[in-house]
């Protein structure tokens, strides 16, 4: 008589009647591929509902039928409005190249090359995601739902020039008597959120007018004059 118990005792590689069918949750690459193109459609609709009407005019139903899906989807997919707005500035927040200017900060002994660094390093991000600076980061500022976004986007801004104050207080590379608060407090002014916008938005420089002339600013306000 013959029993069709599978074996759980055999030797390895071999299990009776295991027909090597894993038991853990398949992947299927194309739900992947459809969840990834889902989610690009979404942020895609919210960007431009948000820079066209407004964040506050904009719901996630018209975000669902503008990327061609259900609401649920969307919640499902990429969370309800601020998770979108985050998720639009997360490219400009953690671009790679500010974390490759700031190593090449922390190397460097010249005051006035890192203020040059900086200030190359600050131009090239804010160019690569200009309009996402200028017209998405602004409409977190006084959104109930979004400010602690702008604060946090805004910190992390400032902490990364804070590691640039530091550094040029810690060469003993700037004028006397400012504090390394005030050398962060300047670099903020010259570099900082709203600047750039105000030279090259409001005012019509190109972004190599405004480098050099916020570069050269900045280091007049910095560094002794012998540098």
């Amino acid at each position: 008589m013959s029993s069709a118990t599978p074996m759980t005792g055999g030797p390895p590689g071999g299990t009776g009647y295991d027909l090597g069918v894993s038991t853990g949750r398949y992947h299927s690459p194309r739900r992947a591929e459809a969840a990834a193109a889902t989610r690009a459609a979404i942020l895609a609709t919210g960007r431009r509902l948000f820079i066209t009407q407004g964040y506050a005019a904009t719901t996630v139903p018209q975000i669902a039928r503008g990327a061609g899906v259900a609401v649920p989807s969307v919640y499902t997919s990429t969370g309800g409005k601020a998770d979108i707005l985050a998720a639009l500035l997360e490219p400009a927040v953690a671009d790679p190249l500010i974390a490759e200017c700031l190593a090449v900060i922390a190397t460097s002994t010249d005051a006035a090359e890192i203020i040059r660094l900086a200030g190359e390093g600050i131009r090239r991000t804010h160019e690569r995601h200009w309009e996402t600076v200028t017209e998405l980061f602004p409409q977190c500022q006084f959104e109930p739902g979004t400010a602690d976004l702008h604060h946090r986007t805004t910190k992390r801004f400032q902490a990364a020039l804070a590691q640039i104050a530091g550094r040029l207080t810690d060469l003993g590379a700037v004028r006397e008597g400012l504090h390394p608060a005030e050398v962060h407090d300047l670099l903020w002014f010259y570099f900082g959120a709203a600047a750039w916008p105000a030279l090259i938005r409001d005012r019509g420089w190109t972004f190599d007018r405004a480098q050099e002339w916020l570069t050269e600013q900045l280091t007049t306000a910095l560094l002794p004059p012998s540098s």
